[in-house]
């Protein structure tokens, strides 16, 4: 996010976003197996991962606009997202990785099935644009990490009191 709390620009821009080259991004992607995230950042995934099958992950995006037929790499969650997810995290496997999608991210934190916000906070003041949550309920976090890299970027782990094992 933006230090001012933005995870995206007043039109959706991402090109603030700076790759640190110190960051291992590889180690962060093996520690998934399963992403969910919102309809927006599945249009940004896939012009990046297209076919999504290419991510070697399970792909659910909660939508009640995309077509399921014509997205086959991914499950779309149309309704019952809190159900879905309390599912989706009783699998077994490897953490669960709430990829991006900030009216999502908030609806499952007020549910109780988030219990880790890891948020990379990048040297750039946005102004306006996609807050990282929308207003919700209050809930207290625990910091576990703080990493400064070269670049000025700040990557920070929090744990939440009362969630469950979605990171």
């Amino acid at each position: 996010m933006s230090l001012d709390g933005f995870i995206a620009g007043p039109n959706g821009e991402n090109d603030w976003i700076v790759q640190d080259p110190t960051f291992d991004f590889a180690a962060l992607w093996n520690r998934f197996d399963t992403l969910i995230m919102g309809r927006r950042t599945y249009e940004v995934v896939i012009t990046r991962f297209n076919p999504i099958d290419k991510m070697g992950k399970q792909v659910f995006v909660v939508s009640t606009t995309l077509d399921a037929s014509q997205h086959c790499g991914a499950t779309i969650i149309r309704d019952g997202v809190p159900e879905a997810v309390a599912s989706i995290k009783a699998q077994p496997g490897r953490d669960v990785w709430l990829m991006g999608g900030s009216v999502l991210a908030r609806s499952l934190v007020d549910a109780s099935l988030v219990d880790r916000v890891e948020v990379t906070v990048i040297p750039v003041m946005l102004g306006g644009g996609v807050p990282l949550l929308p207003a919700g309920q209050r809930s207290q976090l625990r910091l576990e990490e703080c990493r400064p890299y070269l670049s000025g970027v700040i990557a920070l782990k929090y744990s939440i009191s009362t969630g469950g094992t979605l990171r």
